[in-house]
C-alpha cells in the first residue's frame, strides 16, 4: 500500500511558479507511475502530468506542456512538479496518484489506486 501526501500548493500572481510536492509511503512508491490532477470547483477531475516507475517517460496535458515538468526520486520517494508561467486557468486542488501500473503515463484517473488529499493553487490575474 502506498499513503501520499501533498504539499507546496499556494496564492501566487499569473507569470509566477510554484512547486508542488508528493511524499510517499510505502516499499512499493517505485514500482509505481505517479501522476497529478487537479479538480477546478465545478469541474471533473482532470489530467495533468504523469511519470513512469523508473522516471523514463512522462506524460502532460496539452494545457500544460512547456510549463510543467514532473519528476522523481525514488530514493526519497518524492514526486515533483514544477509550474512555471502560471495562468488563472491553473488554478485548482491539485491530487498526486499513484498507479501499480508503473509504465502507464497515461491520463484516466480511473489507473490510480492511491490519492492524497489535495493542495490548493489559486493564480490570480
Amino acid at each position: 500500500q502506498v499513503q501520499v501526501v501533498e504539499s507546496g500548493g499556494g496564492l501566487v500572481q499569473a507569470g509566477a511558479s510554484l512547486r508542488l510536492s508528493c511524499a510517499a509511503s510505502g516499499r512499493a512508491f517505485s514500482s509505481y507511475a505517479m501522476g497529478w490532477f487537479r479538480q477546478a470547483p465545478g469541474k471533473e477531475r482532470g489530467f495533468v502530468a504523469a511519470i513512469s516507475w523508473t522516471g523514463g517517460s512522462t506524460n502532460y496535458a496539452d494545457s500544460v506542456k512547456g510549463r510543467f515538468t514532473i519528476s522523481r526520486d525514488n530514493a526519497k520517494n518524492t514526486v515533483t512538479m514544477q509550474m512555471d508561467s502560471l495562468k488563472p486557468e491553473d488554478t485548482a486542488v491539485y491530487y498526486c496518484g499513484a498507479s501499480r501500473f508503473g509504465t502507464d503515463v497515461g491520463g484516466s484517473a480511473s489507473s490510480y489506486d492511491y490519492w492524497g488529499q489535495g493542495t490548493q493553487v489559486t493564480v490570480s490575474s
